[in-house]
């Protein structure tokens, strides 16, 4: 008897759950010049992968282009996207910027890297597809992260946000897409193996042992033992919101009531 874990089982579920976000939310349109950004970790190579699927398999007509930013981090092995990107007759563009020295000499002793890192390769990302005339670009956050982001910002920010499947900048310019927002996270790391992706670690953030994130996965993890559908039924609220039974007078006119 198969197992839930079986590659060739994950692989059509983890295609049915992204073109269910793709679907549900418009991800994807005739005429789209996507670019995929690329980190070499494998929730990127997995979001690929997905996409030259449905590139070759759907009946919608959008271009790809995958997009790695070179940070310059001690050992970064800088032939591997590029290799692997030749090997598949993929689109490909490798972006240069010094962030690992301005993040490592702005960041306070014992303070995390995260926030200053994602802001300097977010606005980096953000004018790279402005050059190339991208007019979305697709990140491999998952249904965890989306879970896990929640969480963070209920806890240590004090408000109920986190990583939406689609949105447009704040300047109005790009229009971000996430296709594996349904997507579980252990799904993709068999995914992952099965495929055989030449991943790269983060050596300036993945050290760090007390990230509130690690926090949670831990929390998550915990509670994942005792009730194994715990995020199934969070990512379900997320997307069952009564904003007329939460406090916020924003989302909700209680004084005329």
């Amino acid at each position: 008897m198969e197992t839930t874990l079986n590659p060739k089982i994950i692989t059509k579920r983890l295609r049915r759950d992204a073109w269910n976000a793709i679907e549900e939310y418009n991800m994807l349109e005739n005429g789209d010049k996507i670019m995929v950004c690329l980190s070499g970790g494998k929730d990127s190579y997995t979001l690929l992968d997905i996409l030259l699927h449905y590139q070759k398999e759907s009946d919608i007509d959008f271009e790809i282009i995958a997009v790695n930013m070179d940070q310059k981090q001690p050992g970064f092995p800088e032939e591997v996207i590029p290799n692997y990107c030749k090997k598949n007759d993929i689109p490909y563009l490798i972006v240069e910027q010094d962030t690992y020295s301005v993040v490592k000499e702005k960041t306070p002793e014992g303070k995390t890297t995260c926030s200053l890192c994602s802001r300097m390769r977010r606005g980096k990302l953000y004018a790279t597809a402005k050059e190339i005339c991208a007019n979305k670009l697709a990140l491999g956050h998952h249904r965890d992260d989306i879970i896990e982001t929640f969480l963070l910002n209920m806890f240590f920010s004090g408000k109920l946000e986190t990583m939406p499947p689609k949105y447009k900048t704040d300047d109005g310019e790009h229009i971000i897409i996430r296709p594996l927002a349904f997507c579980k996270e252990e799904e993709i790391m068999v995914f992952s193996d099965f495929k055989q992706f030449p991943i790269i670690p983060c050596n300036l953030c993945g050290s760090q042992p007390k990230l509130q994130r690690q926090l949670v996965k831990k929390m998550l993890k915990e509670w994942k033992t005792e009730y194994p559908d715990r995020s199934a039924i969070m990512f379900n609220a997320l997307k069952n919101v009564s904003p007329s039974h939460l406090v916020d007078t924003k989302l909700f006119n209680f004084k005329t009531l």
